[in-house]
């Protein structure tokens, strides 16, 4: 237990801090974190919506599309509610992973489905792809510890 206060205040805040890590890296873990779960989050969601709104009668991408939503939805709530680096990996993973099969799919095709780079639910699931990355990172720098 770390109390935290000014010298001129008679009341301190006492709050814990994990062992290593200092305010910062806390608030880099805690918005990281966020951004990768919110990131995951909104991709599965997309594509859960694609799923029913056609992609389930696609061979191969429909049920890869259905995988993607739950798997989004397991990821992204694990960031939230276990703080360990393997679901950072995880939501990371998931974002090149998605990333990397909607840029096949945009250039030389994915199983028979060649995808274009425009439209509101393909723009906001690059995004959100992008933000989990991003997000996976910064809350690695926050909670890495020095050996």
């Amino acid at each position: 237990m770390v109390s935290i206060g000014h010298a001129s205040h008679a009341s301190h805040v006492s709050r814990s801090v994990e062992p290593g890590i200092g305010v910062s890296a806390r608030r880099r873990s805690a918005v990281g974190r966020s951004m990768a779960a919110a990131g995951v989050l909104l991709s599965a969601d997309v594509h859960l919506v694609l799923y029913f709104d056609g992609f389930s009668d696609v061979k191969v991408i429909g049920p890869a599309f259905l995988a993607n939503a739950v798997g989004g939805f397991v990821i992204g709530m694990l960031v939230l509610l276990w703080r360990h680096v393997l679901t950072l990996m995880a939501a990371a993973a998931f974002g090149v992973a998605t990333l990397g099969a909607f840029y096949v799919s945009a250039t030389v095709g994915l199983f028979g489905v060649h995808e274009t780079f425009g439209g509101n639910q393909v723009v906001l699931a690059e995004v959100s792809e992008w933000v989990a990355i991003i997000g996976a990172v910064l809350a690695f720098t926050g909670e890495r510890r020095k050996a």
